[in-house]
């Protein structure tokens, strides 16, 4: 098993949090990126997640095509036969999912994984994230209530956030304003709305600073203290410590102390896309510059077909996404913690 079961992946999240550490949860666009990650992971030791936005998953449908919903499938179905090779443990999940493109991606593939456990199946993913914060808190919550019933009937886990990561990522942008701080009040909007895992079992973004996109270290104004204090305050009126399993969102640029702070407050999973993007280009650009006479037929050579090979470059730019995803993992502490 390679793939996550609704149950591993249920166990994989209590591992987690009961040991502080979090998994890394990787954007793929590709065969080649989807490689990249399970291997980074293997290479960790370490579970993990990878997952797919509306644009990657556009893209893999074929770039003249544009059908999210085939390309969603494709990588899942690749992730699934490619996964079984390796000794770790990999969740599916689609990313950053905004109200406007519910009905055409996240909820065609919840009727579809739903008619899967019918049949006595897995579903295709493990979770999918419901993006509300770009309309009001009530609206979001309203909406997330619907999906975490439908997700309840897939066998699968819905991720919310409930503030605002800043920035621009998928086509999807936020201003960097207040809104990037969840209050403790929209915490306990929260566990209100959708309870404490009675009404099924949910993951939470909530934000503290979060940027998405490229920032240097120290560009942007990361407050962890901030799951802290939620987690405190929703804790004490429902009774329960530590309630929300938490997501980092916009990770890019954030410091090392300020990412163990997060782990510490509770946060399971952090989305890592830009630094991954960046890590499996460079060893191409690399490839190019170095082998510039082999990959182009210069003054009228005929150039090296080995250099140009898409195989040469390929396994450069993955092994430099693979090993970036190991950084990651030991940042999070999920290096070495595999289930099997």
């Amino acid at each position: 098993m390679a793939i996550a079961t609704p149950e591993v992946y249920a166990e994989m999240i209590d591992r987690a949090k009961a040991g502080k550490f979090a998994y890394p949860a990787v954007n793929i666009t590709s065969s080649q990126t989807v490689t990249a990650a399970i291997q980074g992971f293997a290479e960790a030791e370490s579970d993990g997640i990878i997952q797919v936005s509306v644009g990657g998953a556009e893209y893999a449908s074929g770039s003249t095509i544009k059908d999210r919903i085939a390309g969603s499938l494709a990588l899942a179905a690749y992730a699934r036969e490619v996964a079984k090779n390796y000794d770790v443990t990999i969740a599916l999940h689609t990313d950053h999912c905004v109200k406007k493109n519910l009905d055409s991606w996240v909820r065609p593939l919840l009727a579809l994984e739903a008619e899967q456990v019918k049949r006595g199946e897995d579903p295709t993913f493990q979770s999918h994230m419901f993006d509300g914060s770009d309309i009001p808190l009530e609206e979001n919550l309203v909406i997330a209530a619907e999906l975490l019933e439908l997700s309840q009937a897939a066998r699968t886990i819905l991720e919310i956030e409930v503030g605002v990561v800043g920035g621009e990522e998928d086509g999807h942008e936020a201003e960097i304003n207040e809104k990037l701080y969840t209050t403790a009040e929209d915490g306990l909007a929260t566990v209100r709305a959708l309870g404490a895992g009675e009404k099924g079992r949910y993951l939470t973004a909530l934000t503290f600073g979060n940027v998405h996109g490229v920032y240097k270290p120290g560009a942007v104004k990361l407050r962890p203290s901030i799951l802290a204090d939620i987690q405190k305050a929703v804790g004490a009126e429902i009774g329960k410590e530590n309630p929300f399993d938490l997501v980092f969102h916009g990770g890019s640029g954030s410091t090392a102390a300020e990412i163990s702070e997060a782990v510490d407050n509770g946060v399971i999973k952090m989305n890592i896309d830009t630094d991954t993007q960046y890590a499996f280009t460079r060893p191409v650009v690399g490839h190019i510059f170095t082998n510039y006479d082999g990959v182009l037929k210069v003054d009228g050579e005929v150039g090296n077909k080995k250099a140009y090979d898409p195989r040469a470059w390929g396994k450069l730019a993955e092994a430099g996404m693979a090993a970036r995803i190991v950084e990651a993992c030991q940042q999070l502490r999920s290096a070495g913690q595999k289930i099997r």
